[in-house]
């Protein structure tokens, strides 16, 4: 199969000169996590210059490069990043998979004449994951079974580290190996934002310390257990556009699974 059956083709993008608070617009507007960056090149036709994520909001605006700086004054340019890896729409689905796992990347546009003309995520490609085949294979055997968490008690500058260090978009919070909560990507760039809205700037640099994971984390979170079908989960990440659950058994967290995981095991089958 070909990527251009499967890429969402209604582009939803944003100009790199457009303020920070209009990509959390669109953001909360369509339900998505990244948004392609243009620029209206001198034949006045839009120009892929960048991708923007809510994980590369919440990692810039937690930097102390960026402590003193208000949202007012992010434009997408500062937050986006511009090594953008593209490919052609003729390309097929598993070198495209292959290509997202080797670089560790959440979606890639497509391109055809040099024109964007859709893109594909890991939640596209979950659609796959749902027949026959994916029902005969456990959670517990596609699971990554190391499991970065938080503390209730933690700070969220030390979620924010956990995450970029880890290169994940979301964080179990576990306390006496119980699950209590889950922190993203998401809770973090919005708690980011609000906090610069509302504190002066004289303050902000001591209070952001003092802001707990248990502030601003989700209560009771979804999860699965490792005897649960991969074809059900797929199913439960596509209805829920969550990218990562927690496998609890016996009510102890045993691991994580992600749509990262399930592109690998896509990309495994079809090889």
């Amino acid at each position: 199969m070909k990527v251009k059956n499967l890429m969402t083709e209604e582009l939803i993008t944003i100009d790199k000169d457009q303020n920070l608070s209009d990509g959390l617009k669109l953001f909360r507007k369509h339900n998505i996590s990244r948004l392609p960056v243009t620029n209206v090149n001198q034949e006045n036709q839009k120009q892929l210059v960048g991708i923007v994520s809510e994980r590369d909001i919440a990692a810039k605006l937690g930097s102390s490069k960026y402590e003193n700086m208000p949202p007012s004054r992010f434009h997408i340019s500062s937050v986006m990043v511009k090594d953008v890896i593209s490919v052609p729409e003729s390309m097929e689905l598993v070198d495209v998979a292959k290509l997202m796992l080797d670089n560790g990347i959440g979606s890639v546009p497509v391109e055809s004449d040099d024109v964007m003309v859709g893109i594909v995520s890991k939640a596209d490609f979950l659609t796959l994951a749902v027949g026959k085949a994916f029902e005969k294979i456990a959670v517990e055997d596609v699971m990554s079974s190391e499991i970065t968490s938080a503390l209730p008690s933690d700070r969220i500058v030390h979620a924010r580290r956990l995450m970029i260090d880890a290169k994940v978009g979301r964080v179990p919070v576990i306390d006496n190996d119980e699950l209590v909560g889950m922190v993203t990507s998401k809770d973090l760039m919005r708690t980011f934002i609000d906090f610069r809205k509302n504190v002066p700037d004289k303050y902000q640099k001591s209070q952001i310390k003092e802001v707990l994971v248990e502030d601003i984390m989700s209560d009771n979170p979804r999860y699965v257990n490792k005897d649960m079908s991969i074809a059900e989960v797929a199913n439960i990440m596509i209805e829920t556009g969550f990218n990562g659950l927690p496998v609890v058994d016996n009510g102890v967290v045993v691991g994580i699974i992600t749509q990262t995981d399930i592109l690998r095991l896509i990309s495994e089958l079809e090889s």
